[in-house]
């Protein structure tokens, strides 16, 4: 009779996110997880049937994680800037488990941005229209751009070319969504870009 595995697979699974955190994704494998766990590869593979099986959870443990930065941000006062520091703080605490989720180029490894970014807008719809006034379909535009903004924020700490501190991050996205929504409440039109462009922004670059 077989030994019995010593470790749980939902125990391997946390093993393996460890692996992923400390070298990404590409970096899990079979030895590796195995060298993590101190054993031979022989455990690994009485409980999963492939490395990619291995990945594939790994991806729903970061998502389980990634959504958990983000409900606690939906909780402020301000719920979208609350996201919005909680995606920043994400890329920063977990960059590979960013990079496997928003910079993934391997459909069977993570998601795509915009999968993400759609998966996002459907945890914060609801408190962007009660906290904003605004409708459904206001509130995904408004998600949208400002998410553009956020992510490219968050990829630049991930790939260490961002110069901007935490305090200069926040004013960023503070100024971004103060901007926006004025032009969403104020511009007839904006949301659907059936507004006169040329008109509006020749009256405001002659104020």
């Amino acid at each position: 009779m077989a030994p019995r595995n010593k470790f749980s697979r939902d125990e391997m699974i946390e093993r393996a996110v460890q692996v992923v955190r400390k070298k990404g994704i590409a970096s899990l494998t079979a030895k590796s997880l195995a060298n993590e766990l101190g054993v031979s590869t022989q455990p690994v593979f009485t409980c999963f049937h492939t490395i990619e099986e291995v990945r594939r959870e790994v991806v729903n443990a970061a998502h389980k994680i990634y959504d958990d930065y983000v409900k606690e941000g939906l909780c402020s006062d301000i719920p979208f800037f609350g996201f919005g520091m909680q995606y920043i703080r994400f890329a920063k605490e977990e960059p590979e488990l960013y990079r496997l989720l928003f910079l993934s180029t391997d459909q069977n490894e993570g998601n795509n941005a915009f999968e993400e970014m759609n998966a996002s807008l459907e945890l914060a719809t609801d408190s962007m229209q009660q906290t904003y006034h605004i409708d459904e379909k206001t509130a995904e535009r408004y998600f949208r751009d400002m998410w553009l903004v956020v992510h490219s924020l968050a990829t630049l700490i991930v790939t260490g070319a961002c110069p901007y501190t935490e305090q200069e991050i926040g004013r960023i996205l503070t100024g971004f969504s103060i901007s926006h929504c004025m032009a969403i409440k104020k511009i007839p039109g904006f949301v659907d870009d059936s507004y006169d462009k040329d008109k509006i922004f020749g009256e405001l670059v002659k104020k």
